[in-house]
């Protein structure tokens, strides 16, 4: 198919998917495995984060506030990787809507999503470093200046949105309207954690500076 003629066929294809897109999405135990898990994730690390404000029980048993950290970045980071292992084994489950597959620019599109959300996801690490990502401010590790480099100078929460283009890229790129319907989750999701993360996070450096002032 030429170019001209799919960019003609592409709005009907969408149209389509629009108003039938239910019947793409089969609700079978795998999907809600992969939306327990993705659910899972944050609801853990932010429970396991405030406990260990509260009563330093990482620190205490790894024997340090930073051993403590990096204890907690791996579990969240293994349970990254078997959340995505969860969510592409649902995914190729699920329904394929041809169109999508077929089409030049989707798969164009799916290729930029996923990237852009890795090169958000993995330059935000690199400019927070460990303790940065992996909530560092939980354990009394914290940052002498907010970071307002790429990727933070261009989006506020790029580890979250980038996750979330990773998750969108994975669903055009098979084609599965279900996992269309996860990446928006995922977005909410995320938005949710922010409501609990941001606000704290400003409190323990406002007590910061607050002891600085003293």
């Amino acid at each position: 198919m030429s170019l001209a003629k799919e960019l003609d066929t592409l709005p009907g294809d969408l149209q389509y998917l629009f108003q039938n897109f239910r019947s793409y999405i089969d609700f079978n135990d795998k999907l809600y495995f992969a939306v327990a898990c993705i659910a899972f994730n944050p609801i853990f690390w932010n429970i396991v984060a405030r406990l260990e404000y509260n009563t330093h029980f990482l620190t205490k048993i790894s024997g340090g506030a930073r051993n403590g950290c990096y204890l907690l970045a791996a579990t969240i980071f293994g349970l990254g990787i078997y959340r995505d292992h969860v969510y592409r084994d649902a995914l190729l489950d699920q329904p394929t809507y041809q169109p999508l597959v077929d089409s030049v620019i989707i798969k164009a599109l799916a290729v930029f999503t996923f990237g852009f959300g890795n090169v958000l996801v993995l330059t935000s690490m690199y400019a927070l470093g460990v303790t940065g990502t992996y909530l560092g401010d939980y354990f009394g590790i914290l940052m002498d200046e907010r970071v307002t480099g790429f990727p933070f100078n261009i989006n506020d929460n790029p580890m979250y949105n980038g996750s979330t283009l990773c998750f969108l890229g994975t669903a055009l790129w098979y084609g599965k309207p279900a996992g269309l319907s996860v990446a928006a989750f995922v977005y909410v999701m995320y938005k949710i954690a922010l409501l609990f993360e941001e606000p704290f996070t400003a409190k323990i450096y406002a007590n910061r500076d607050q002891k600085k002032d003293v």
